[in-house]
């Protein structure tokens, strides 16, 4: 499997698709046109907090994909009216990104989205705080 990063708008780096790789193989279709891959903090709440599912989808074929988008959601609101909102949006096909003010080019995320990823993949390599599934 092979997920295309060079040349991407933001600055994906090689150890972000490599664990993606290693999540992704064992469960995915060979032929599969899409992939999404959701990440899940089990306690995450809008009571106690915790760590933002993210969502990742892939869409390609013959064994090269391509990422689609990376949504980071959070909950707003407060007990039963609290619901799971958009976050942080990288929307690698349409071009655009999104934060909790509006959306933008996605160029306007070349700064924040280094530290997204790094705190992303220390969440989930290093502290293993995400249930992944991949569908």
């Amino acid at each position: 499997m092979r997920i295309q990063y060079e040349g991407l708008a933001l600055p994906v780096s090689k150890r972000f698709i490599d664990a993606l790789i290693k999540a992704i193989e064992p469960h995915r279709e060979p032929l599969a046109e899409f992939v999404c891959v959701n990440f899940r903090d089990p306690k995450y709440s809008a009571e106690d907090g915790g760590y933002h599912p993210v969502e990742i989808l892939l869409t390609g074929t013959s064994g090269r994909y391509d990422i689609c988008y990376i949504t980071d959601f959070c909950y707003a609101g407060i007990g039963d009216c609290a619901e799971l909102v958009k976050s942080l949006d990288f929307e690698f096909i349409a071009g655009t990104f999104q934060d909790m003010t509006g959306y933008y080019p996605i160029e306007t995320a070349r700064e924040i989205y280094p530290m997204w990823e790094d705190n992303f993949l220390t969440y989930w390599l290093d502290m293993g705080v995400f249930e992944v599934e991949v569908s």
